[in-house]
């Protein structure tokens, strides 16, 4: 929310620096889960015996990359039944900010996968291997956020509906 002037004329100034105040602190929370999510995929792959540095990395961006792509991308429609149906059609990806593009959940959450390919690669001392893997996983969940990819499917296991 930019300003009070958006929101409803019922609402008084007071009520909407208030719905305004708990959106930040909402989507800051939301914001966090995912780097506290890279963060403990990195400290439970560490402890793991026998697992390199290397490998480490790539399993942690591996990991961040699927669940990203199922919970974005992969799961369409909401678990609630008081839309009529009106998303059922649409991933998670889409519904975020009405499908708004470049907003700023949408740029952080753009920006996240990016981050955590560049830190991949650069603490797998940029072995060719290892890029080649986190590069695939970051083109995977990347390519579907990109506003050319808005409602598109691409169906490699079942044919896409229409």
């Amino acid at each position: 929310m930019e300003n009070c002037d958006a929101l409803p004329p019922r609402l008084s100034a007071g009520t909407a620096r208030y719905i305004q105040y708990h959106t930040v602190k909402i989507i800051a929370g939301a914001w966090t889960i995912h780097v506290v999510l890279i963060i403990a995929l990195k400290i439970f792959y560490d402890t793991m015996p026998g697992v390199s540095q290397e490998t480490s990395w790539t399993l942690t961006n591996i990991s961040y990359m699927a669940g990203s792509y199922l919970m974005f991308h992969w799961v369409q429609g909401i678990p609630f039944e008081f839309n009529a149906g009106a998303y059922d059609n649409l991933n998670m990806w889409e519904q975020i900010d009405n499908g708004d593009q470049y907003t700023p959940t949408k740029k952080f959450l753009l920006t996240v996968p990016i981050v955590l390919f560049l830190m991949s690669t650069h603490y797998t001392h940029y072995d060719l291997t290892y890029f080649i893997i986190n590069c695939l996983a970051v083109l995977a969940v990347v390519i579907p956020k990109l506003p050319s990819s808005h409602r598109m499917r691409v169906g490699l296991f079942s044919v896409p509906e229409e």
